[in-house]
């Protein structure tokens, strides 16, 4: 397995069969690791296309297994930046953490994706936050 990142909060590895296995540490952890899964949920229950697909998670460790989105992006220009993260609050997320270092080039379809849902808010139906 190769270590992607090693942060106060997460490290990430990515296997050799393409699994992105993410655990969560620090402060918050259990709390940001329930917010990243009910969002991965709650974009795949709607069909959104470019997120990263939980094939496994342990809320013990906490820890998920997510299908992979590709490589991380070196740069974006802000337009599509702002595009990306707009079209990602249409499904009703707000990721909140909008940086360049949480996109990533998905090859196969020529996609940008989202990833790192730990800090994203769910939007109510007129663009507020949900309850």
């Amino acid at each position: 397995m190769l270590k992607v990142k090693d942060t106060l909060r997460s490290t990430v590895y990515l296997s050799f069969d393409g699994r992105v296995i993410k655990t969560y540490h620090g402060p918050d952890a259990a709390s940001r690791y329930q917010t990243e899964v009910a969002v991965l949920r709650y974009l795949e229950d709607r069909g959104c296309p470019f997120v990263p697909r939980i094939l496994s998670e342990n809320p013990i460790l906490p820890q998920i297994v997510t299908t992979n989105c590709g490589q991380r992006v070196e740069h974006l220009d802000s337009e599509r930046l702002h595009s990306l993260f707009a079209e990602l609050e249409a499904y009703g997320i707000r990721h909140d953490d909008q940086d360049a270092r949480n996109v990533t080039y998905r090859r196969s379809d020529g996609r940008f994706c989202v990833i790192d849902f730990e800090f994203a808010t769910f939007l109510g139906a007129s663009g507020t936050v949900a309850p």
